[in-house]
Parts: structure tokens; sequence; C-alpha cells
């Protein structure tokens, strides 16, 4: 299995690390509690001492004489007891004044009973006898002052209260980190909310690059809503365009109704008028029609060589009589891809007719076709004035013209190249401009049919 995605490995050490933490300090908790003394080790007659009793037992037993005094003191210094070893005289071994009660938890251990225990109002004595090579038969009573017990001698002697703890802790631990894992998915959450509100200029705070799936998701939310916002701006001033655009052909039909009216004599000129103002009208809803139509399935093929050469001889014949050329140069001899009846006819169309119309007269426009990659390439050429920097990208949007005071009659509704656009968009492919030594450039990159 391969494993894929930086947001599953976080998920995945996170969690093995909480995993790997709780065991390890349910681990180390257990050896710590095995060695620190309890306060009340053999309180119940009928159970052992705890282990970590049973362990200082053995050492008092088994440690040498020299190291018995460091034994005691370590006993003194890290848990605050004091133990006294009690010779069959009554008295310590060190000669150290007893405690109160040393005596008596003392004198319980007599026949077969090893250990006993006492409760005084200064604390638990615990005595158990013992046996050393050297000093024989010793009654060792170990002193815990009752300030002694707190929270660790209450975990230390309470299994529940451990587990309690360990349970909180890992709880805290994995709520933190699910805290941080997910705090991306509700930004993305109420970003959508913001945004299905109508507020379009929500985005996301995120660097620009790097970091986790969750740091892609919302870069890729950051992207639809300025597309979203892009597209609806974009109908806005598509809507207001189409309503200026037929404004004016209406306004034009009215008036020349009226006229046709009243001007009786010359009523055949205004009739004339009016299927003229029809027939453009007509146009120009259907170019509006064609501009937002939908993509269709490509299920037929076409050769490119064929079809420019086809539309350079048509476009040709076009600029004959103002001395413009269209020359057209290709070293492919087939060029196949995949499109949709004549989409991509009626987009090389309405670039090399919007390149023919703005190169000047007695000169030439030139289209080039050729293999990239994966890519089939074309290059239509004018010479004309160009188009400025700031203006390409809105090139192909619906209704654009540079020269806002040129008249429809020679500069058109402004929608050739739109259509051209979303005719190469269909087929997957990439349109666009640039400003040559020569004049204005158009580029369209469609794929090439594999079969």
């Amino acid at each position: 299995m391969i494993v894929r995605g930086r947001l599953f490995v976080r998920m995945f050490l996170g969690f093995w690390l909480v995993t790997i933490t709780v065991l390890g300090s349910w681990l180390i908790a257990a050896q710590y509690f095995e060695t620190l003394p309890q306060a009340n080790p053999g309180s119940n007659p009928s159970e052992p001492p705890p282990r970590s009793m049973q362990r200082l037992i053995y050492q008092l037993q088994n440690r040498s004489d020299e190291e018995l005094p460091a034994l005691l003191d370590n006993a003194k210094k890290k848990h605050g007891l004091d133990i006294y070893l009690i010779k069959n005289d009554g008295q310590d071994l060190y000669g150290r004044n007893l405690v109160l009660g040393a005596s008596e938890v003392g004198r319980k251990i007599q026949g077969g009973k090893r250990r006993a225990y006492l409760e005084t109002s200064d604390g638990n004595l615990f005595a158990h006898s013992i046996y050393r090579n050297e000093q024989g038969p010793l009654k060792a009573v170990v002193v815990f002052k009752s300030e002694d017990r707190g929270l660790l001698s209450a975990l230390g002697e309470n299994l529940w209260l451990r587990l309690s703890l360990a349970v909180w802790v890992s709880g805290l631990v994995c709520f933190a980190l699910s805290r941080a894992m997910t705090n991306r998915f509700k930004q993305v959450q109420l970003a959508s909310r913001r945004l299905a509100e109508g507020n379009l200029d929500t985005r996301i705070a995120v660097r620009d690059e790097g970091g986790d799936e969750t740091d892609d998701l919302a870069r890729d939310f950051n992207a639809m809503a300025t597309q979203i916002d892009r597209q609806i701006q974009s109908q806005k001033r598509l809507l207001s365009d189409v309503s200026h655009e037929l404004r004016s052909p209406l306004a034009r039909l009215r008036i020349a109704l009226a006229l046709a009216e009243r001007d009786t004599q010359n009523r055949e000129q205004h009739l004339g008028r009016i299927d003229s103002e029809a027939e453009r009208l007509e146009e120009l809803i259907a170019q509006l029609l064609q501009s937002q139509a939908s993509n269709a399935s490509l299920d037929v093929h076409i050769d490119l060589v064929e079809l420019l050469q086809e539309l350079c001889a048509d476009a040709r014949f076009e600029g004959k009589t103002a001395g413009k050329q269209v020359a057209f140069n290709t070293d492919l001899k087939e060029a196949l891809v995949a499109t949709h009846s004549d989409l991509l006819k009626k987009a090389f169309e309405n670039i090399l007719r919007n390149a023919l119309k703005y190169t000047p007269d007695h000169s030439s426009v030139t289209a080039r076709l050729f293999r990239s990659h994966d890519d089939y390439v074309i290059r239509i050429e004018d010479q004309g004035p160009g188009v400025a920097e700031s203006e390409l990208e809105k090139l192909f949007d619906e209704f654009y013209r540079e020269d806002t005071a040129r008249p429809r009659e020679t500069g058109g509704y402004g929608l050739g190249l739109s259509i051209a656009k979303r005719a190469i968009v269909s087929h997957k492919g990439k349109i666009s401009a640039e400003n040559t030594a020569n004049g204005l450039e158009i580029t369209v990159r469609i794929p090439a049919y594999i079969g």
C-alpha cells in the first residue's frame, strides 16, 4: 500500500505519538510509583507489602554495613522516611532516639508475625522483621510522616485515580491535536457560508505555497472564489452590454416604424430600414447565443491543415480588393484534433477575419501551424496597430472594442474573439494574444488527437 498525502502522514504520526506518549507515561509512572513508598503499607495484614516496601526490606537485609547508612540517609532525603533498625534489646542499631510509637509497633512483631502497622497523630509506622548476617534478627521500623501524603501518594495508592488522570491527559492532547488539524476545515466552512451569502470578496488567509492538504484546499477555495467573482462580474457586464447593444437597434426600429406610419410616400424606404435593423438584431442575438453556448461533446475529428488552408483561401479572397494577403505556413501533412460540428471552423474564421480587418491595406496576415509536444500550435499575426498591453486580457471579453467610438458597421459587435475563445476552451485548448514587432499575434494551442 502506497501512503500519499501530507495530512494523512501528520494525522498518523500525531495519533501514533499520542499513543506512544500515553503508553510511555504509563510505564514511567508505574515504575515511579512502584519505587515510591506508600503512606499505609501493610495496613491490611492479609495483603503483602507493596513492591517498593519489599524492595526496601530486601535492601535493608542485604546491604553491607558500609552501604547501610547511605541507604538510610537516601531514604530520608529522597522520600522523607525515617528508618529505625531496632535490636532485641529495644535500642536502635545506631543509637538514635526512637520516635513515639516505634517501640510499640516493634513489640507487635512476635511469634510468627513478621510485620505490623500503627497509625499515630504524627504519622504512620510500618514494622517488618529482617535478618542481617552481621547483626542477626532486627525489626525495621519505617516512619511515614502525615504531611508527606499528597497527590503523588494518592496516585501511587489508587489505580483508578491514575487511570482517570491518564484518560484526561490523553483526551486533552488528542483534543489539541484534532483542533489543530481541523482548524483549516472550519475556516473553509465559514468562508463557504460567507461566499454563499453573497460576500464574493471572501478569502482565506493562507501562504502562497507549501503546507499540507488543508493549505492546498484553502488555496483552491480562494481560486474558486476568485473565479466565481470574475464570472459573476462578467455576467453583470455582459447583461449591461447586452442591454446597451439592444437599445440602439430597438430605438432605430421604433423611429423607422413611426416614420413608416407617417411618411407613406417613402414607406418602402422605411420598411427597408426596419428589415435591416431586424437583421442586425437577429445577427446580434445569434452571436450572443453562440458566445454563451455550453461545451459540446467532441465527437468528430478534423484536419487543421486542411481547415486552415480553406479558411486562409477564403480570407485571401475577401482581402483581395484591398490588396491584403493571407499566407499559411506549415510543415505538417496532417494535424487531427477532436471537435464538434463546425466549432473550430467558426473560431479560426473569426480570428482570421479580425486580423484581416485591422491589418492595413496592401499588407499581409500570416498563419502558422506546428506541433509542440502533445499540442498543435496555431499563430495568426497581422500587421495592424496592435492593442495596448493593459487591454490584451480583455481582448476576448464579450463586446470588447479598444476603439469605443468605432461604429458597429465597421467594428462589429465585439463578439468574434469571445466566440473563438469559448470554442478553443471547449476543446481543452488555450488562446492568448500578444503584440509583436509587426502587429498583433493570436496564439491557439489545441491538444492533438491520439487515436
